[in-house]
């Protein structure tokens, strides 16, 4: 399953439209960067009550995660709270991150800027080369900050660090389908999954177009084999279609 990533976003100014989302491009191709693939992206406010459910229901997933924003030391950042209690682990000053921050800031580390240091027990750091503020990882969900800047060197070293580089299996082909509602191409999707159950079929009406429908495969199973299938299924029903280049 490592193959496979979350990324949740955290903020109310992504939301409100304060600042606009960066986080979701650039994740997607750092992780095909390392043959892997974004399965969720979830944009979730700076709410106890929905942090500590979204992080619940990811924990029990079993993915891997990035999750970008709200481990800082103002009031509306919440992050590094709701993780220890979804992970239902106590909330403690880490004494790595503790001087971390004592050395950037030394004096003005205090009273504020070192709850940065308070994270879940039992926590790994994750270096961050900004400003040497660390994010942390706990059980395969891996914290960072909003900032892209600092996010995402800090992102590529959690997949150095933890997720060797490999060559995906994820594959996808498509062919266009000519003159033929969608609506009659729903049977033979149907006959397509049941014998290639670890693929996924997907369509895609060309809107402006009659009859025009794009229709593929994607996924990491028997692609090639499945996707002669369906060529042999649309010839043998007397369909008419052009293979995509």
């Amino acid at each position: 399953m490592n193959s496979y990533f979350g990324l949740i976003v955290i903020g109310d100014e992504i939301l409100y439209g304060d600042r606009a989302d960066r986080h979701h491009d650039h994740f997607r191709s750092l992780l095909k960067k390392y043959g892997k693939l974004l399965h969720r992206c979830w944009f979730i406010p700076d709410q106890h009550e929905s942090l500590i459910r979204h992080l619940q229901f990811s924990i029990s997933e079993q993915l891997p995660v990035f999750v970008c924003g709200g481990i800082g030391a103002t009031p509306d950042d919440l992050t590094r709270s709701c993780a220890a209690e979804a992970f239902d682990t106590p909330l403690q000053r880490h004494p790595e991150a503790k001087l971390l921050i004592e050395s950037q800031f030394g004096e003005a580390a205090y009273p504020t800027r070192i709850k940065m240091a308070d994270l879940p027990m039992g926590c790994e750091l994750i270096p961050n080369p900004y400003n040497q503020i660390p994010g942390f990882s706990i059980n395969y969900h891996h914290f960072l900050p909003g900032f892209p800047e600092m996010a995402w060197p800090m992102a590529e070293w959690v997949l150095r660090q933890k997720y060797p580089q490999q060559e995906s299996r994820f594959k996808q082909r498509s062919l266009l389908v000519l003159n033929t509602p969608e609506s009659a191409l729903v049977p033979l999707m149907e006959l397509i999954n049941r014998e290639y159950q670890d693929l996924k079929m997907y369509s895609l009406p060309k809107f402006g177009t009659q009859g025009r429908v794009e229709l593929g495969l994607r996924g990491d199973g028997d692609i090639d084999g499945a996707f002669e299938h369906l060529q042999q299924q649309l010839t043998k029903q007397k369909i008419t279609f052009q293979i995509s280049t």
